[in-house]
């Protein structure tokens, strides 16, 4: 654990002064209370992502590195090269061996993260996670919202693209990326109940968060059951593979889609009609969060850390505990949906 060599009140002066034009988390309402630390400490933080190096994750990088300007904190953000579970344990395992004093963890799979994470709570080291609303091993989960509406929402906009008819192929990074896995569980569950001529074909496709293999599969699914005429992406890449393929081989206007994505990447394809909607909440903003209650809890302040909590962040105004069997599974209310109409809002 370290010691911090300048104050609390210095480091947090840093949020009251007035935004610099890099600053990409608005944090003029931000909690300060929450995150306030007792006796000048300062606390090392990593988070470990999925993966490394594709927008989405870029732009929680920033979120994070403004924590550490605004905070103070040794803060830092890490993730394999490639979406790999077994390399993101690696990366965790090194991280207890450092002894860090918390860890927020984006999963590629619970599944293989929840023993290094019980690792890593028995040798005291908080945790906290986000888009892994089924783990175990920590001390909160953080979601954007709730996954089944935010799926749900994503079949809204497939439905009114598809004339609410029609076959439709889904994708996920992984089947063992629970939060993507609801998205579509909700997706689903909302067309079969409102769009009965409409029918997902095929078993979920997995593609490794990783544009050119949602590319692939999706020309694979295309070729096996060529009547398809809506793309339903969990993945953030999958609207750059999608648009792609709908793009190289004139699908347009005969082959919708609706998914996760970012303007940054998919903003071409929306902007040219390959695309119809992309949804996303900020990574910037909950990186942001996952820090604050990293600190939070730091400062035994897990008592604060509950339904009705306001971190003073977009979206985060006021969190929610869907599962009252399971209080430490917290939800904010952060998605945004984007058309070729209000893409030029967001430059990320």
């Amino acid at each position: 654990m370290k010691i911090m060599l300048t104050s609390a009140a210095l480091a947090l002066s840093v949020l009251a002064a007035p935004a610099v034009a890099q600053d990409i988390v608005d944090v003029s309402k931000v909690n300060k209370d929450l995150i306030a630390t007792k006796d000048g400490k300062e606390y090392s933080i990593a988070t470990v992502v999925k993966v490394d190096g594709i927008a989405w994750f870029d732009r929680m990088r920033d979120g994070i590195t403004q924590f550490q300007k605004d905070t103070g904190h040794d803060v830092w953000m890490v993730g394999p090269s490639q979406a790999d579970a077994a390399a993101q344990v690696q990366l965790i395992e090194n991280l207890i061996a450092q002894g860090v004093d918390a860890i927020c963890v984006v999963p590629f799979s619970v599944e293989a993260v929840e023993p290094v994470l019980k690792k890593a709570r028995d040798r005291g080291i908080v945790v906290i996670t986000h888009e892994a609303s089924n783990i175990q091993n920590t001390d909160f989960d953080l979601e954007a919202f709730d996954n089944l509406a935010y799926g749900a929402n994503l079949m809204k906009e497939l439905a009114k693209s598809m004339g609410e008819k029609g076959k439709y192929v889904a994708t996920v990074g992984s089947l063992t990326s629970k939060s993507q896995m609801e998205w579509i569980e909700g997706a689903v569950a909302y067309q079969k109940e409102h769009y009965p001529e409409m029918s997902l074909v095929g078993d979920r496709l997995e593609t490794a968060d990783d544009a050119a293999i949602d590319y692939t599969k999706l020309k694979e699914a295309m070729t096996t059951y060529p009547d398809i005429t809506g793309i339903l992406g969990a993945p953030m890449p999958t609207s750059a593979g999608a648009g792609r393929l709908i793009a190289e081989s004139g699908l347009k206007d005969k082959v919708f889609f609706a998914g996760t994505g970012l303007p940054s990447v998919a903003g071409e394809y929306l902007q040219n009609g390959d695309i119809q909607y992309i949804q996303f909440w900020d990574p910037a903003v909950a990186g942001y969060a996952m820090n604050m209650l990293a600190v939070a809890a730091l400062e035994g302040k897990k008592d604060e850390i509950k339904p009705g909590l306001n971190l003073g962040l977009a979206g985060y105004e006021e969190l929610t505990a869907p599962d009252a069997a399971n209080p430490h599974l917290l939800y904010g209310a952060g998605w945004v949906g984007v058309t070729k109409d209000n893409m030029a809002d967001y430059d990320f």
